[in-house]
């Protein structure tokens, strides 16, 4: 069901038909009346030329042309598709026959008119197809409209098409697809950036990272090797989902809104239920709710979800995020080491048929096994330090000169972390293991088998990045609750990103959970890996981004204390000057030549200034 849930449809009384209504076609009354509630006044057909460019104003009366003899430009009807670009390029064999009565579909990218005959390119999910059209075959009768009017004049770049004929080489050689018939599916009244290629070069790319990210969508129509990207994403996850299925684990589901953010150090999002009245939190981390399920018994559970962390944006990191949980009963880090560098390994060959990949011009091997190097050694190898047994105190002492930034609220974890992260994590290039961390770093880790100071965990780095983390879980409720008690006491010194205390999960680990190990990656991060990329903005279809800025425009009273018109205000902000201060800039006479061909262009209406007016405008004080 389209609304799902259970819920009624909003619509109750049957819809009443009119003419208009049938064709798809809106009054002018009522498109009036909508704009007069959201405006507080009508959108008159001057209004629409002002704001629609000329290519917008030209699409949009093809789409009336197109109703007018009768061809309906967004139809209901289904099309149905028996081949793709790729398929034809594929396994078309011209002594076979094959391919002799073909249907494809899809977006109109390029276009050779000509006389009787014409090219165009069409793009479907696959990829591009030539396709040759000719006037005698498409329009039998001797009526040249589909083809003359329809064809030529009607459609555009970017409009959609269904094409009916067969498959052959040109005379060039050029694998082409025959044209007997076609459908227009859907018209696009706003034009894509027009992308060109040329000997192999690539001129005016639609390459503007702020405008492909606000624009996926025609990030992805332009640029065919953005969605390459997205179809390795989904094999990344399907390979994974494979494996952990394989092993005969469960993949389940756990809530985003929480009554507490458990389960990492980080910063919540927070909501309100309304009818409960409470607060809530989007969820930072599925851990504490994944080892509940092991305490009620299941073997091995995992989780693709999305998490929420209030904090910064960067290159590498989004506040929403995609992250992969894992828990198996019996086991510990070491066999999670193991399990964890197979799935990478068979990860990087599903994806891109070899374990190596190539990361900011560095060859990163994916293959088994992987280096692993304590986190006490990694620091003492980069710094000469020693942090073993080393107080709070002393760790501050070792980051002033260390020349490693500190403040206040930072526990004895957070300042190794720090003189870590400003040492050894960029040095991390081909995959290492990162083992047995303090017990201050890691508040939901078992105690390390031979030393207490330490943890039994793991963190994966890759190109001088985290990939994921990994434990041998704490499974000691007495203990649990002594770490979370720690965590509180750095919430009170101010550490907005100490973890809550969650007594329900402390509660689950009394009636007792088994030895476990669980581990955490990041979806996002990992196919950045695995596809070369090295902004987490090219791996997210839709980027958190921070609001569009937008030109204010000077109000239409400082264009008319200077004697201008009212009604040729907007055009006048439509050419691009937004505030009346910018008039004094321009030169009289070509701004009275560009006011008069606007007006002419766009069949306006509007009484031309004379020149002795736009002079006074231009000359202002």
């Amino acid at each position: 069901k389209r609304g799902g849930g259970g819920h009624k449809s909003r619509r109750t009384e049957p819809r009443t038909e009119t003419p208009a209504t049938r064709n798809g076609t809106i009054p002018n009354i009522f498109r009036n009346f909508v704009g007069y509630l959201i405006t507080g006044k009508t959108k008159s057909k001057q209004n629409m030329a002002i704001e629609l460019s000329e290519q917008e104003q030209l699409r949009r009366q093809s789409l009336t042309a197109l109703r007018n003899l009768g061809i309906e430009p967004y139809p209901a009807a289904r099309y149905e598709v028996t081949a793709t670009a790729r398929e034809i390029a594929e396994n078309f064999d011209e002594t076979k026959g094959n391919y002799g009565d073909v249907r494809i579909a899809g977006r109109i990218m390029t276009r050779r008119i000509m006389g009787s005959a014409s090219f165009f390119e069409l793009q479907d999910h696959t990829g591009r197809i030539q396709v040759y059209i000719r006037r005698d075959d498409i329009c039998p009768e001797g009526d040249p409209t589909l083809y003359n009017t329809v064809f030529k004049k009607l459609l555009d770049i970017g409009d959609f098409i269904g094409v009916e004929g067969f498959a052959f080489h040109t005379n060039t050689g050029e694998l082409s697809v025959h044209c007997r018939k076609f459908t227009v599916l859907s018209k696009s009244i706003r034009p894509l950036p027009v992308v060109k290629e040329k000997d192999g070069q690539t001129f005016d790319a639609f390459t503007d990272p702020e405008v492909r990210y606000r624009q996926r969508y025609v990030d992805l129509a332009v640029n065919p090797q953005v969605r390459e990207v997205f179809v390795k994403r989904a094999k990344i996850i399907s390979t994974m989902r494979e494996f952990f299925n394989s092993k005969g684990y469960v993949e389940v589901e756990t809530p985003i809104l929480q009554p507490i953010p458990g389960g990492a150090a980080a910063r919540p999002f927070i909501t309100h239920h309304n009818a409960l009245d409470i607060d809530q939190y989007l969820r930072i981390a599925s851990e504490l709710y994944l080892k509940k399920l092991i305490v009620g018994g299941f073997d091995g559970v995992y989780e693709f979800g999305k998490n929420f962390r209030n904090e910064g944006m960067d290159r590498t990191h989004n506040p929403e995020f995609t992250v992969m949980e894992i828990y198996v009963a019996y086991k510990d880090y070491l066999w999670m080491m193991e399990f964890t560098e197979q799935m990478l390994e068979k990860v990087a060959v599903a994806v891109n048929g070899t374990t190596e990949v190539t990361l900011d011009g560095k060859q990163i091997s994916f293959k088994a096994p992987f280096r692993r190097l304590s986190m006490t050694d990694a620091i003492r190898e980069k710094t000469g330090y020693d942090i073993t047994g080393q107080s709070e105190e002393q760790l501050r002492e070792a980051c002033k000169r260390l020349n490693v930034e500190t403040d206040a609220t930072m526990g004895k974890g957070k300042l190794i972390d720090a003189i870590f992260g400003q040492y050894c994590e960029e040095e991390l290039v081909q995959p290492t293991f990162v083992t047995d961390y303090p017990i201050e770093m890691s508040p939901l880790c078992k105690r390390h088998r031979s030393n207490p100071e330490l943890t039994e965990r793991f963190e994966l780095f890759v190109n001088g990045k985290e990939l994921c983390n990994a434990y041998s879980e704490l499974n000691d409720p007495i203990d649990q609750l002594e770490r979370f008690q720690e965590q509180l006491r750095l919430s009170e010194k101010g550490d907005d990103e100490a973890m809550f205390i969650d007594m329900d999960f402390v509660r689950a680990l009394e009636y007792g959970m088994p030895t476990c190990s669980g581990m955490g990656i990041g979806i996002d991060r990992l196919t950045m890996f695995m596809t070369g990329n090295s902004s987490i903005q090219d791996v997210l279809f839709f980027p958190q981004m921070r609001p569009e800025k937008k030109a204010v425009n000077d109000p239409a009273e400082k264009y008319t204390a200077l004697g201008i018109p009212e009604e040729w205000v907007p055009v006048i902000q439509k050419m691009g000057y937004l505030t009346a201060d910018s008039l004094k800039k321009l030169s009289p006479g070509k701004f009275f030549n560009d006011l008069c061909g606007f007006n002419k262009k766009n069949k306006l209406g509007l009484k031309a200034p004379s020149m002795e007016e736009v002079k006074k405008w231009c000359e202002q004080e």
